[in-house]
């Protein structure tokens, strides 16, 4: 079987019009700003998953961070490090790693990008996403760099993602509507985090194309209320 690596690298070079079919439900109905995200992959640093996956080793991780509750924009939700594409930024990849070093501290010097997906347009946000794919070839140590930005930053076993018991969907029911979605739940230094919105919904296509995924049962339905309140987030916290 190709290493981790291999099957990223190929990956970015497929086509790749279906990877996130549920984040294009909904058209832009104004002007997107452009934005980037780096979803670094990499070997764990001395704490691999406790189980055995069925197609990934335990030592691989993607790097996350959980975002401050005190945001305006998705307090509190776990996100890959990223932000809008600046003016002085020559394009994407270049957004992806400046936005990563000034969240998490990382130096972009150890990380090789396999390439970026197209962008994914956010209706609720009125956002295109590049999805940048990076390898951390040599890691370096990451720290949420501002607790204004930022609570946690982590590097999660991809192992305990593709964990079928950490699987579910999200359901936001507001106004006679339904908004549901893939979830993912983890334990983190900082405590237990649920990813979801956009974050996950990027994970499982990407997973899914991959061919990582273990069967699990979205209709499991993991509770979800929004950062400091007992209601539940937005639709526009996707």
């Amino acid at each position: 079987m190709p290493s981790p690596r291999a099957q990223l690298e190929n990956l970015v070079r497929r086509p790749h019009a279906d990877d996130f079919a549920a984040l294009h439900a909904l058209p832009l109905d104004a002007e997107a700003r452009a934005a980037a995200v780096l979803i670094l992959f990499g070997v764990l640093d001395g704490i691999p998953s406790r189980r055995e996956a069925t197609h990934v080793p335990s030592d691989l991780d993607v790097l996350l961070l959980a975002r401050a509750s005190t945001l305006r924009a998705h307090p509190g939700q776990v996100a890959f490090p990223g932000g809008r594409i600046d003016p002085g930024d020559a394009d994407a990849v270049a957004a992806a790693l400046r936005e990563a070093r000034e969240e998490t501290g990382l130096d972009p010097d150890g990380v090789d990008v396999l390439g970026a997906l197209p962008a994914v347009p956010l209706a609720f946000s009125r956002h295109e996403v590049t999805p940048v794919i990076g390898w951390w070839a040599r890691p370096t140590p990451v720290r949420a760099v501002d607790r204004a930005e930022s609570a946690e930053v982590f590097r999660a076993p991809v192992a305990d993602l593709l964990d079928p018991a950490r699987r579910g969907s999200t359901v936001i029911r507001r106004e006679g509507r339904i908004w549901r979605g893939p979830a993912f739940t983890l334990d983190t230094i900082g405590g237990p985090q649920t990813v979801w919105g956009f974050t996950a919904m990027v994970l499982d296509g990407l997973f899914e194309r991959l061919g990582w995924t273990e069967p699990w049962d979205a209709a499991r339905e993991i509770p979800l209320l929004g950062p400091g309140s007992t209601s539940p987030p937005r639709p526009s916290d996707l």
